[in-house]
Order: structure tokens, then C-alpha cells, then sequence
């Protein structure tokens, strides 16, 4: 890390500091230097873990992309050490350094569509379509579209999935087992196979069809 860098731009969290809440206004993005963060947002009036961070990640950048409250809230796992950005400063440092700033550009595009994608997975409420909807992302996340066929072998264990998923992990468990009898899963130590991940996205998007139709009636 540049100390010049982190003179001007720097700032140091302490762990369980709370660096912005759900709902604030906000017009700064971070970089993570040292340590780790926890994204959290509340859903269907429980608090869920989005993501944890760390060193190289980014948040908080729809701030400077979109005028609209922080959606969702960001705690410091450790002591963090981050470098913050608002417009102004931003468009000076691009002017400054393009390289970094196309790095950056590129990383807001990903984290962007990740934190959308994730949202959307969290509101479904069929704990089992949930987990489908995971493997289903966690495929888009290796560039694995729907129309696949053959097996795919993720690096996933019943915890991961229970993190990806926000779901209990006793849950999570009966689930992939259950899924793992009808063979439609392989579960192994430390990778789970996804027989037809095409099949996923069809019960999913059937899923969400239904809600649609159900919310269109109400």
C-alpha cells in the first residue's frame, strides 16, 4: 500500500465498528487494505449476512453511481484499514492514475451485478429454491450459463452454501442431503457436483414466475 496514498485517503476502523448503516445517505466508496468486513441487510425483519471482505475488495461504490441510500449495512470484522473515495476525489485520482481506475471500474461492474444477483436470491422464501438459486449463481459467478448440461463440480461445503444461502446449516444440511438422494447432487468433503444445473434454473425461474403471478393477483 502506497503511504502516500493512504495519508490522503486513508482511514482505520476499529473491529466491530460500525463503518455505515442500511438506509444512510452515503457519498464515499472504500477500498480494503487490511483486515475484513461484514455486508448485512435486513430481510423480512431479520438481519442476513450479504458477504464478508477483505484485503482488495470494494464497497459501498453504488454511492457513486447511484444518488440513493446505503442498501445495506457494512461492520468491521477486525481492525480495517481502508482508503475512501468520494466524486470529487475519485475523478482526480482517475485523471492522476487510468490504469487503477479502469481496475476499478471493472470491479464495480462485477460487484455490482454480485450484490443484485445476491439480493434477488435472498428473497425467496422456499428455503430449498434458495439453495437451488445459489448453485445457480454460484455457476454465473464461473461464467457457466444455463443451458449446461454436464456435471459441474463446485468448491462449496454444507457451510459455504449455508453462508451463500443465508440459511440455517441444519437446514442446509437436510436439504442437500435430500437433494444428494434424489441425485441430483454429488455431496462430497470439500466439493459438491451439480448433476444438471439447467434443471436448477428451470425450478427457479418456474419459482419466481409463481410469486409474480401471486403478487399480480394481490
Amino acid at each position: 500500500m502506497s503511504i502516500e496514498l493512504f495519508q490522503k485517503f486513508g482511514k482505520i476502523y476499529k473491529k466491530g465498528e460500525i463503518i455505515f448503516g442500511e438506509y444512510e445517505p452515503g457519498d464515499s466508496f472504500f477500498v480494503i487494505q487490511e483486515g475484513k468486513v461484514k455486508v448485512t441487510k435486513i430481510i423480512e425483519n431479520k438481519e442476513k449476512t450479504l458477504d464478508v471482505f477483505g484485503p482488495g475488495d470494494i464497497f459501498g461504490e453504488m454511492a457513486i453511481i447511484e444518488n440513493q441510500p446505503r442498501s445495506a449495512t457494512v461492520e468491521a470484522l477486525t481492525d480495517v484499514k481502508v482508503l475512501v473515495f468520494n466524486k470529487e476525489n475519485f475523478k482526480s485520482l482517475l485523471q492522476s492514475n487510468p490504469i487503477w481506475g479502469l481496475k476499478l471500474f471493472k470491479s464495480f461492474s462485477k460487484r455490482i451485478y454480485e450484490a443484485k444477483r445476491r439480493v434477488r436470491l435472498l428473497l425467496l422464501n422456499d428455503p430449498e429454491i434458495r439453495i437451488l438459486d445459489t448453485f445457480c449463481m454460484l455457476a454465473e459467478c464461473k461464467n457457466i450459463g444455463k443451458n449446461t448440461f454436464e456435471p459441474i463440480t463446485f468448491n462449496e461445503t454444507i457451510e459455504s452454501i449455508s453462508q451463500w444461502a443465508a440459511l440455517d446449516i441444519n437446514k442446509t444440511r437436510d436439504i442437500l442431503m435430500n437433494l444428494n438422494s434424489q441425485n441430483k447432487i454429488i455431496l462430497k468433503q470439500n466439493e459438491i457436483v451439480v448433476k444438471n444445473i439447467n434443471e436448477f434454473y428451470r425450478i427457479v425461474e418456474n419459482k419466481i414466475n409463481l410469486m409474480l403471478r401471486e403478487e399480480d393477483i394481490t
